[in-house]
This record gives C-alpha cells, sequence and structure tokens, in this order.
C-alpha cells in the first residue's frame, strides 16, 4: 500500500509541476488536496501511522541500548526522549519545528 500511494503521489508531483493547463488547474489539484488532507478519514490513518512509528522507534531504540549500553550519542538519546515525548501526548516540539497538535 504504501509504495502505491507513493506512485500515486509522484504521479500527481509529475502531472502538476509538467501540466501546461495552467493556475486553473493547479489550482483545481491544490484544493482538491487540500480537501483530501483535511478528510477524518486520511487524517485519523496519518495520526495513527505516526503513532505506530513513534511506538517502533522507542522499540527499537531500547533494544539498540541494551546490545549497546552507554555508547548510544547524546544526540540520539535526545531525539528519541522527544518522540517519546509527543507518543505520550506531551506536545514536546521536536528539531524540525513540528509537534504533535
Amino acid at each position: 500500500m504504501r509504495y502505491r500511494l507513493t506512485f500515486i503521489t509522484g504521479l500527481a508531483l509529475g502531472y502538476v509541476i509538467g501540466t501546461r493547463a495552467g493556475r486553473e488547474r493547479y489550482e483545481q489539484l491544490k484544493k482538491s488536496a487540500r480537501q483530501i488532507a483535511q478528510n477524518p478519514a486520511v487524517r485519523n490513518t496519518a495520526e495513527s501511522a505516526a503513532q505506530s512509528s513513534r511506538e517502533f522507534a522507542g522499540k527499537a531504540y531500547h533494544a539498540m541500548s541494551v546490545k549497546v549500553g552507554d555508547k548510544v550519542p547524546a544526540s540520539v538519546v535526545e531525539r528519541v526522549r522527544s518522540v517519546r515525548g509527543r507518543s505520550q501526548g506531551q506536545g514536546v516540539e521536536d528539531d524540525w519545528g513540528t509537534s504533535n497538535t
């Protein structure tokens, strides 16, 4: 499913960039994309995927820290803490300026 979504996204992006239909068609596509992004089903799916990835990152970090011990760089430790904080609903802002809102 992920590969199909990536392909469709690339196809749409290529169409927008390569189209000669003009600004009107671009605005139609932009409006459609905004409507899709604001769809509750899409938002719920995106949030559940983000939550799953946060949980997976925490488990992967734990498994690695058990094997590696204290050799994990401090930057990785801080990044994982910010991810854990977001997954627990603390609204911690990450390095890219995004937060779990």
